[in-house]
């Protein structure tokens, strides 16, 4: 089973963090958390690792949505968006908003899997140009 929508771009790490930023804002998203692993693993392990950056994203009408029809939904809930190396490339990452209706099969979140899809697929759409 995939779980994630990913676009690959040619773009800097830094200038698609940037991009990342703007595109979700521009579908209502707001970063809440943001984790730099590449730091945490050194810092904490003494670990060397390409750049990796965890954004905790957040719409908070469709995040109000989902909670009303499960209070528990909060564990699947798709915020987190991965920008990260691989390669020569920037890969942008985020959970497929379906997932939460999948794992729990409750019809009550269908309308949000669907919206949450529609504002990720644009965000990432519109760092790829498309």
């Amino acid at each position: 089973m995939s779980y994630d929508r990913t676009v690959r771009l040619d773009s800097n790490f830094d200038d698609t963090v940037t991009a990342v930023r703007a595109a979700l804002a521009d579908q209502g998203f707001g970063i809440l958390t943001e984790i730099d692993v590449t730091a945490t693993l050194k810092a904490k392990l003494g670990h060397e690792m390409e750049d990796y950056l965890i954004l905790g994203a957040c719409n908070p009408p469709l995040a109000h949505q989902a909670l009303e029809a499960d209070r528990s939904i909060g564990l699947l809930l798709p915020c987190n968006v991965v920008v990260r190396r691989d390669g020569n490339s920037t890969l942008v990452q985020a959970l497929d908003p379906s997932t939460m209706v999948t794992l729990t099969g409750l019809p009550a979140l269908e309308a949000v899997a669907a919206e949450a899809t529609q504002r990720l697929d644009a965000a990432l759409d519109a760092l790829t140009g498309r």
